[in-house]
């Protein structure tokens, strides 16, 4: 069966880097809503253009928009054997959306990374972002270069205290809804993500190894 992954979390619970580790031992892609816009940015298209604006004010793209964007990354070859979605669904509306076409391919297993606002105003006022690729940086302070492609580190637009806060009460009004909409089910768990990103993974792959057995286990 598919290992179809939904990771939760406020901005700054470490879902990007969490999803980056599992995905590896799991052998399912990584799809980060991130990722998918800043390529949209990068290449500078209409999309790119207005989703630009929206991120830089900590505000969220429109449910139909991603929820688009996002089936059909879903629906590409290399998902057969499952996915982990990483900034996706973010409302409830998006939650319904996709329940309906994960029809007949598979449950969703959710995982939440508990965070509070003090550690997420702590952690993303160092956050640092390759400016060539976009990849967040490694926990090194000292490193000042990509660890994938080697381009300079610099600080995250979004990641100002003022849009940060912003972000918190988007995520408070429009996100923390999830918990409530995916908590009654079996496939649901949480995890405390203010612990050593080892013993994040390590819950994590606990907690999902529980709910769904060998599913989780590691690709052969």
């Amino acid at each position: 069966m598919p290992l179809n992954v939904v990771m939760l979390g406020p901005p700054g619970a470490g879902k990007g880097t969490q999803a980056t580790r599992l995905t590896r031992l799991w052998g399912i892609p990584h799809i980060s809503t991130g990722a998918i816009l800043r390529d949209a940015i990068k290449a500078g298209t209409p999309l790119g253009r207005q989703v630009q604006a929206i991120i830089e004010r900590g505000a969220l793209i429109d449910d139909a928009t991603i929820t688009r964007i996002v089936c059909e990354r879903v629906s590409a070859p290399d998902a057969a054997r499952g996915f982990l979605l990483d900034g996706f669904p973010r409302t409830v509306t998006q939650a319904q959306s996709l329940d309906a076409f994960m029809h007949d391919r598979g449950d969703l297993v959710i995982v939440e990374i508990a965070l509070s606002e003090d550690e997420v105003l702590h952690r993303l006022a160092s956050r640092m972002i390759c400016s060539e690729c976009g990849a967040n940086a490694q926990d090194d302070r000292e490193v000042r270069t990509c660890h994938d492609c080697g381009g300079r580190l610099v600080p995250r637009a979004d990641d100002r205290e003022q849009v940060v806060r912003e972000r918190l009460n988007v995520y408070r009004r429009e996100t923390a809804p999830l918990v409530d909409y995916y908590s009654a089910r079996a496939t649901y768990c949480r995890v405390d993500g203010a612990s050593m990103v080892d013993d994040v993974s390590a819950a994590i792959v606990r907690s999902v190894s529980a709910c769904t057995g060998e599913r989780s286990a590691s690709k052969d």
